[in-house]
C-alpha cells in the first residue's frame, strides 16, 4: 500500500483580510488536490505589542511605516469568517485547517470542530500555550523553525506531560526565512529529528519552487506544508514566497508520483519488466555450426539475446557437455 503524504496548502494570511479572496484560495487548493487548506487564527493585540517590529521580509513586502500589530490586525479572521470558510471547504471537499497563535484562538478552533492542531515555530518556546494544546490530547503538528534539538525536546516533553502521546505528534523541520535560501534548508535535519525523538516527521517548506518539498517526501516526510497564493504580485507579507496555483498543482502531482515510486522496498520483477525480460536478457547460443556429439566450448558458444534459452549464468554447466544434435550458428543451445 502506498503511504500517503498529508499535503497542507498554506493559505496563511494570503487572503489579505478579504473573504472572497480566501474562498478563491480554498478553490485553488481543492483544484490542486491538496488534503487540507490552512489559514491562521489570531488576534493581533494578543499576538504582538504595538511597538513590535516586522521581520525584514515583512518590511520589504508591506508598508514599511506600518507596525507588525497593524499589519496583523488587517489580516485577522473573525469567527463568522471562519464559519464561512469551513462551509466553503465542505462544498469543495477539502479539509479546513488553521493554526491558532494563542490560547483563545485554539479554543475558538476547538469550538468550530477542529480536532488536530498546529504549533507554529514562533510558539515552540511558549510554555502555557504548549500545555494548553498538550492537554487536548489531539493529533498535533509541531513546526521547528529557529529551533535547536533541545528546543524540540523541551516542547515534546511539555506536550507529553500535558497529555498528548508521542505517536500523536508530528514534527516539521523548517527554516523561518521567506524565501529560505537553499543553503539553509538542511533537509537532513528532518531525519535527525526523527532519529532523536522517534516521531513522525515532515517539512514546512519556505523555499521557492517545488523540488525541496518533493525531495522531503523521498526522505521520509509524512506531512508537507507549503504556502500558496493566487498571485505572487499581490500586496502582503507572504505572497512573494508562495506558490501560485499551477505550481501548487504541480507540487501535489510530483509528491503523489514520488509516493508511488517509493514502493514497498522489496526488490522483485515487475509486471512491465516481465514483458521486457526475454528481450533484454541473454541466452547461450552457438557462435558457429556444431555437430552432434561435439563438445561445447568457449569457441563455439557465446551469450546473445533473446533471453528465452539457457541463462549464461549456467556457462560452467554447459562447457564440456556434448551437443545432443546438430546446431547452426546463432541457435539457442539445448542440452
Amino acid at each position: 500500500m502506498i503511504k500517503r503524504t498529508l499535503i497542507i496548502a498554506e493559505a496563511g494570511v494570503n487572503h489579505n483580510g478579504d473573504l472572497g479572496l480566501a474562498r478563491q484560495l480554498i478553490d485553488a487548493a481543492a483544484e490542486a488536490g491538496a488534503d487540507l487548506v490552512k489559514f491562521q487564527t489570531f488576534n493581533a493585540s494578543r499576538q504582538v505589542t504595538r511597538v513590535a517590529k516586522k521581520a525584514d521580509y515583512q518590511t520589504q513586502t508591506t508598508d514599511g511605516n506600518e507596525s507588525q500589530h497593524d499589519m496583523l490586525q488587517r489580516l485577522e479572521l473573525t469567527e463568522a469568517m471562519h464559519r464561512e470558510l469551513i462551509a466553503h471547504c465542505e462544498t469543495r471537499n477539502i479539509g479546513f485547517f488553521s493554526t491558532g497563535f494563542d490560547i483563545e484562538s485554539i479554543d475558538l478552533l476547538r469550538g468550530l470542530g477542529q480536532d488536530h492542531f498546529k504549533i507554529p515555530s514562533g510558539e515552540i518556546t511558549n510554555l502555557p500555550y504548549l500545555r494548553h494544546i498538550g492537554q487536548l490530547g489531539k493529533n498535533t503538528i509541531l513546526s521547528t523553525g529557529m529551533a535547536t534539538l533541545g528546543d524540540i525536546e523541551a516542547a515534546i516533553d511539555v506536550l507529553e506531560q500535558a497529555g498528548t502521546s508521542r505517536p500523536s505528534i508530528t514534527v516539521l523541520h523548517c527554516t523561518t526565512e521567506y524565501p529560505t535560501p537553499m543553503a539553509e534548508v538542511n533537509l537532513r535535519a528532518m531525519q535527525s529529528i526523527q532519529a532523536a525523538f522517534g516521531v513522525a516527521v515532515g517539512y514546512s517548506d519556505h523555499t521557492q519552487g517545488i523540488e525541496v518539498a518533493t525531495a522531503a517526501v523521498a526522505m521520509g516526510a509524512t506531512v508537507i506544508e507549503k504556502h500558496f497564493t493566487l498571485d505572487r504580485t499581490l500586496p502582503g507579507p507572504d505572497h512573494q514566497a508562495s506558490l501560485e496555483p499551477a505550481e501548487l498543482k504541480a507540487m501535489v502531482a510530483a509528491i503523489r508520483n514520488i509516493e508511488a515510486a517509493l514502493g514497498d522496498g522489496i526488490k522483485r520483477l515487475t509486471q512491465s519488466e516481465a514483458r521486457n525480460k526475454p528481450v533484454a536478457r541473454k541466452s547461450l547460443v552457438t557462435s558457429q555450426a556444431i555437430k552432434a556429439g561435439e563438445v561445447f566450448n568457449a569457441q563455439n558458444i557465446t551469450a546473445k539475446r533473446p533471453g528465452t534459452g539457457i541463462s549464461p549464468m549456467r556457462w560452467d554447466d554447459v562447457i564440456g557437455r556434448m551437443a545432443p544434435r546438430d546446431f547452426v550458428a546463432d541457435e539457442l543451445v539445448e542440452l
